[in-house]
């Protein structure tokens, strides 16, 4: 079966021959293409563009055909590569290469997994194996679903400058970064995670462009507004003038992974720093043109958004609405009760920050949306209404949380052994939906550090940077990592014997069960869940009693203790039918009455009444 996305930009080869050129330059007089024969002929073609309208240049070349390179020439000589460029095997500086969307075969029948099966894995293709590519991340996906994760996440892989880095400064949204591999290598991925019964989604940017082999100021400014700013300069245009290519460029980028490579979802990258007064706005348009354009299909959008916005989240596929976001506000009480760390952002949850736990496993977002003040505080910590569970995705860190430390810690590196296993199991034995980072499974020693490529001036800023926010944590002997270094990027490949260490073997049993106790007992009755109804009670000083109700009346409860000492609770435990979900480190959970173990759980769940028929 083959899947082609049509678009009015990009290169596409006719089926009679040739290839069809189409680039929007609103601020050219007269492109040109340069391209050179693809039987690898090293002397140059130049084809003379015509202009459609709006802006919109349009070629055919006889003679092209996959495997062409080309570049569009701008006036003055500038020669650049095709923004919508489906591969580009030198990086953005190097010309754009002709690519046979329609060469891949795909199997028939994947439809992807309904939303409340999700277990997330995210991972960062170039640290994920030792070899950094497409088909070594995909031979890994045999052991994923071992595990228990039924969807891998990938790291933004839009092209971007230099050999090695996180993804987020993309420049060319279309063609994948060539140190991973081909775009036929990329569908061979997705491919192999369906035969694993795994779903795969992609992380995209949708905020801004990166800052090296980006040349769309030169040729099509229209693309950045002239009223809104964002942390990177002049924010994307989507509410001013031409902004109406803007977006059907960003809009068919996104049907592009999911109908051309088959990507079961996106996640969003920032959207709290794209600007859109329009109505519908970006997001609310894409949403809708995804769900229509991929009817049929299990296919999610996930957001990242500081804003906490619930009205752009639903608990169930709609046009407009997106099925989940990262819920930041777990993570940071988490992390503040486990740590004490309330620097930055971590200082809005400094104040009983277990209370603030309870109300992010049972509501959701703890506060609502506000503007922040430099540094990430947020202006008003207001409480946030009850949200849909399953919207939200819950991870004890992420790339963002390890990452944008000065020394890339875990959390492994920051608690004890009992307290990690705790909060990797709050992560995804909860109604909320699980996010994993690459190596959680293994107890990898390995830090993962913030990386970029960069040289010359941008690389010596970045250094600035970096030194600036984190210098504070220097000390003689313990430098700060160089984020321009490959041996930054090095360091920070995932540590594969871990898995035969004793620690990382048994972590990887504890989330092995952990997750099938989850498949088995929480699954199957997200779609059951209530809306608004559950609770939770302080028990002692770090005991915690967690309830979730369902619109059958069963229940699922959780007592732990997210502490180093004993708890009593002097409640009883409820009366009625209780089956045993999971249980770590509590001894006999048959004695309700007796005190809490140090850093232990245990969940259970009292089924419905059945009714008795007369």
């Amino acid at each position: 079966m083959k899947h082609v996305h049509t678009m009015p930009f990009g290169a596409l080869p006719r089926a009679r021959g040739g290839v069809d050129f189409r680039l929007w330059a609103p601020a050219a007089s007269a492109p040109s293409l340069i391209w050179w024969d693809a039987d690898g002929a090293t002397h140059r073609q130049r084809a003379r563009a015509d202009g459609s309208g709006e802006g919109f240049w349009h070629c055919r070349v006889a003679r092209a055909g996959p495997g062409t390179a080309y570049q569009w020439e701008m006036d003055g000589g500038l020669c650049v590569p095709d923004p919508a460029s489906r591969w580009n095997p030198q990086g953005p500086l190097g010309p754009s290469v002709v690519a046979d969307p329609s060469a891949f075969d795909w199997d028939e029948g994947w439809t992807g997994r309904p939303w409340h099966e999700a277990v997330l894995y995210e991972l960062h293709v170039g640290s994920f194996t030792p070899e950094g590519t497409f088909e070594a991340a995909a031979a890994q996906f045999e052991r994923l679903a071992a595990l228990g994760v039924t969807a891998v996440e990938l790291m933004p892989v839009a092209a971007f400058g230099g050999r090695f880095g996180w993804g987020y400064d993309g420049v060319l949204p279309y063609a994948p970064h060539a140190a991973y591999g081909t775009p036929d290598q990329l569908k061979a991925l997705v491919q192999a995670a369906h035969r694993h019964g795994l779903m795969v989604l992609l992380d995209v940017v949708y905020n801004h462009f990166g800052p090296q082999g980006n040349f769309l100021g030169q040729y099509a400014p229209a693309f950045f507004s002239s009223t809104h700013q964002s942390p990177w300069g002049a924010a994307l245009n989507f509410d001013g003038p031409d902004s109406a290519n803007v977006r059907r460029f960003f809009i068919h980028n996104a049907l592009y992974w999911l109908q051309e490579f088959r990507f079961d979802g996106l996640r969003l990258d920032a959207v709290h720093a794209i600007a859109d007064a329009s109505s519908p706005d970006i997001l609310q348009d894409l949403s809708a043109q995804v769900r229509e354009a991929t009817a049929g299909r299990h296919v999610h959008l996930v957001l990242e958004n500081e804003k906490n916005e619930r009205h752009r989240i639903a608990d169930a596929p709609r046009p407009g609405r997106f099925d989940a976001q990262w819920n930041d506000d777990f993570h940071h009480a988490l992390h503040v009760l486990l740590t004490g760390e309330t620097h930055g952002y971590y200082g809005d949850y400094a104040a009983q920050p277990l209370d603030l736990l309870s109300r992010a496993l049972t509501h959701g977002f703890v506060f609502k949306e506000s503007a922040r003040r430099e540094g990430g505080r947020r202006v008003a910590c207001l409480p946030a209404p009850p949200q849909p569970l399953p919207a939200m995705v819950n991870a004890m860190h992420n790339h963002d949380q390890i990452g944008n430390r000065a020394f890339g810690e875990r959390l492994d590196h920051l608690v004890a052994p009992p307290a990690l296993e705790l909060a990797l199991l709050l992560s995804v034995l909860t109604p909320a939906t699980p996010l994993l980072f690459q190596g959680d499974e293994l107890a990898t020693p390995r830090p993962f550090l913030y990386f970029a490529d960069w040289d010359g001036e941008l690389r010596e800023a970045v250094r600035a940077g970096r030194r600036r926010e984190f210098g504070h944590a220097e000390s003689p002997g313990h430098p700060l990592p160089d984020p321009c270094a490959v041996d930054s990027f090095e360091r920070s490949r995932l540590a594969w014997d871990a898995a035969a260490r004793r620690a990382g073997a048994a972590r990887e049993r504890l989330l092995q069960s952990a997750l099938a106790a989850r498949r088995r007992w929480i699954v199957p009755r997200q779609p059951q869940l209530a809306s608004g109804l559950h609770s939770a009670r302080r028990v002692g000083a770090s005991g915690l009693r967690l309830r979730w109700r369902y619109t059958d009346g069963a229940e699922l409860v959780l007592d732990i203790n997210l502490g180093a000492a004993p708890v009593e609770d002097p409640v009883p435990a409820p009366d009625g039918a209780w089956q045993p979900v999971f249980d770590h480190a509590w001894p006999d959970p048959a004695h309700a009455g007796d005190a809490w173990p140090a850093w232990a759980a245990r969940w259970r769940l009292r089924e419905p009444a059945r009714k008795v028929v007369q």
